[in-house]
């Protein structure tokens, strides 16, 4: 059975492969060296470092694992061929928040790559959901659990 497709943009796919270079390359030979210092204490029943190095290689290889999986299943979206007409993945938009009166800008990503504290929406999520497909001057009202959001598409462009 195949995963489901991640849907990346240029900027995730390079993040997700200087992530999984940096893990196999430095932090696994850092883990290494750290277990084989420990291993050097002695007695491993009751070795604080010994049990935390082990730790931290099993988490990395489980980001490995994972990382390996996002971009075995990667679908790279050519943000220079996006249609800026209205919104899709791979685009900024720059929208007015009607209740608040306030300007916020978003690019909209797929679900891996989704970071809000990056202003990174994902395509799945209720905002992004509902804006895509919409155009320069439209208002769209998002269903999100705090409640109903009108948002007015004030721009739309390629990513930076």
């Amino acid at each position: 059975m195949e995963g489901k497709k991640n849907i990346l943009t240029y900027e995730g796919l390079t993040q997700y492969e200087k992530e999984l270079h940096e893990l196999k390359v430095v932090r696994r030979q850092e883990v290494a060296q750290k277990i084989k210092e420990a291993r050097e204490q002695g007695d491993l029943s009751e070795n604080a470092e010994y049990d935390a190095a082990k730790d931290e290689q099993r988490d990395i290889e489980a980001r490995i694992e994972e990382l390996e999986k996002i971009l075995k299943n990667a679908e790279i979206v050519d943000e220079d061929e996006v249609d800026l007409g209205k919104i899709n993945i791979g685009c900024v938009v720059r929208l007015l928040d009607m209740e608040e009166s306030e300007e916020l800008e978003y690019k909209i990503v797929g679900s891996t790559e989704a970071d809000s504290l990056q202003g990174k929406i994902s395509n799945e999520s209720p905002v992004g959901k509902a804006l895509i497909g919409h155009k320069v001057g439209e208002a769209v009202d998002v269903s999100t659990p705090a409640g109903v959001f009108t948002y007015k598409i004030l721009d739309i462009q390629r990513s930076k």
